[in-house]
């Protein structure tokens, strides 16, 4: 069963990693870079501070910065536990598909899909919280177009993409639902 779901799964890279939407190189690199986000990490920080009650945008700020470091963390723990190779790595691979980066470490889970993920939620359900719109639905494109990017620059499988999101989906609720029980023990402490 298990290398039936391995085989699929680098069918389905092989046909995404090779579609059409990989003529663009220039922009899936700018896109997968941390740096091209910075002024996003930015806006974020900056919403909670505008957003927020004045004692609880501090808290929501840590909250965000935890919650990353704790998607950062448990990727890397999985990634040395289950040690799958990366696309780039992987020598049945390297002659049929389009390799842009060339990281050394392992694939399973993405990292970047599960921190984006985790931080795009946690801010969508803090920020709908204290401020209803529906704008904040626009910052699921950075994870998206993220997890997309690590596919195309051929370092992520989609089923790595796919579990980095549901994990990404995971942590922010679970961060969110703990934001919101220590805001409830500040308002009721004064």
């Amino acid at each position: 069963m298990w290398e039936w779901l391995v085989e699929l799964d680098q069918q389905i890279f092989r046909y995404i990693n090779g579609s059409y939407f990989n003529r663009f190189d220039a922009f899936w690199l700018f896109v997968t870079r941390l740096e091209t986000w910075l002024p996003l990490y930015i806006t974020f920080f900056i919403l909670l501070i505008v957003k927020l009650p004045k004692r609880l945008n501090y808290i929501a700020s840590l909250t965000v910065i935890v919650a990353t470091l704790t998607a950062i963390g448990l990727t890397d723990l999985v990634k040395n536990a289950v040690a799958r190779l990366r696309p780039n790595n992987e020598p049945i691979l390297l002659d049929s598909i389009n390799i842009l980066q060339r990281p050394e470490n392992f694939s399973f889970w993405s990292g970047h899909t599960a921190v984006s993920m985790t931080v795009s939620l946690l801010m969508y359900l803090i920020l709908s919280k204290y401020k209803k719109s529906k704008m904040w639905l626009l910052f699921f494109i950075w994870p998206f177009l993220f997890a997309a990017s690590r596919i195309f620059v051929g370092v992520h499988y989609p089923l790595d993409v796919f579990v980095g999101a549901l994990v990404g989906l995971f942590l922010g609720t679970v961060f969110y639902k703990l934001l919101m029980t220590l805001f409830n023990r500040l308002q009721h402490a004064t």
